[in-house]
């Protein structure tokens, strides 16, 4: 009877716990090229809607949307494919307007702007790990990590955007070559992980934030003017072609269900 019981009670407990869990996907290889092409895209649409509409309607649109797709993220009780890149989109088109808007509108160099993001990053990261004494995010199974973890998200983005314009614009390198630097920058991890055993977490957040500027310098030199060093495609077409891709990638996450955490990696997850 005592066993009976003794079971009951672990499955009431883990139960909850795996559903928080599967909100956060499984780092694939799918994961990584949803991540680089969501990136890309928030970089350029963003761009699109501040050049059509004003910059304060841009930002102001692009933030009740991302509050919005919050509040659905957060208010699921699963991951769901759909709600999980809807947020990771929206981050990246707010965050990527509101780096403009700090260097266009207030005049802030990106220097500075990148410098800013990166401490306020690193302070963000110091919080989660005194709270939680992990930054895994196979460790996201309460509402304050989930927080912690799009807090970081937003961190990562914000940061990505404003070091991939000081590369282009303030060190001259133009997009392409800033591209082909993050890139570079990128196989660290991997080459790291592959080789030399490199920390996983440290690999995985230092992924997580090249992404960004690699992707983002790699749409604007496809949407930009040939004038401008780029390949003239316009942001409107580069922005449609890249989400048609994202549609196509998340519609397959969410029927193959590649990225979602088996059991296994939950328990032992819950254990960590």
């Amino acid at each position: 009877m005592e066993m009976i019981e003794q079971k009951q009670t672990n499955k009431t407990t883990s139960a909850p716990i795996q559903n928080i869990l599967k909100k956060v996907p499984e780092v694939t290889i799918f994961f990584w090229l949803t991540k680089l092409v969501t990136t890309g895209m928030g970089e350029v649409f963003s761009d699109y809607i501040v050049k059509t509409l004003t910059p304060v309607i841009g930002v102001a649109v692009a933030l009740i949307v991302l509050i919005l797709s919050l509040i659905l993220q957060f208010k699921v009780r699963k991951y769901v494919p759909s709600i999980y890149w809807l947020v990771v989109v929206m981050i990246s088109v707010f965050g990527t307007v509101a780096a403009d808007v700090v260097h266009v509108g207030l005049g802030v160099p990106y220097v500075i702007s990148t410098l800013f993001f990166a401490v306020s990053l690193a302070i963000i990261f110091m919080i989660w790990y005194k709270m939680e004494k992990t930054l895994s995010i196979h460790s996201i199974y309460t509402r304050r990590r989930e927080i912690l973890y799009w807090s970081v998200v937003m961190g990562t983005f914000a940061l990505g955007t404003a070091a991939g314009d000081m590369t282009a614009s303030t060190m001259h390198l133009g997009y392409f070559t800033s591209g082909l630097l993050f890139a570079a920058l990128l196989a660290i991890p991997v080459i790291g992980r592959k080789f030399f055993k490199l920390n996983e977490i440290f690999s995985f957040w230092f992924a997580y934030i090249m992404t960004r500027p690699v992707g983002a310098s790699f749409s604007d030199w496809s949407s930009v003017s040939q004038k401008h060093g780029g390949l003239g495609f316009g942001g409107g077409p580069v922005s449609l072609v890249l989400s048609i891709i994202i549609i196509m990638l998340v519609g397959y996450l969410s029927f193959s269900k590649k990225d979602v955490q088996n059991e296994v990696d939950v328990a032992q997850s819950t254990i960590a």
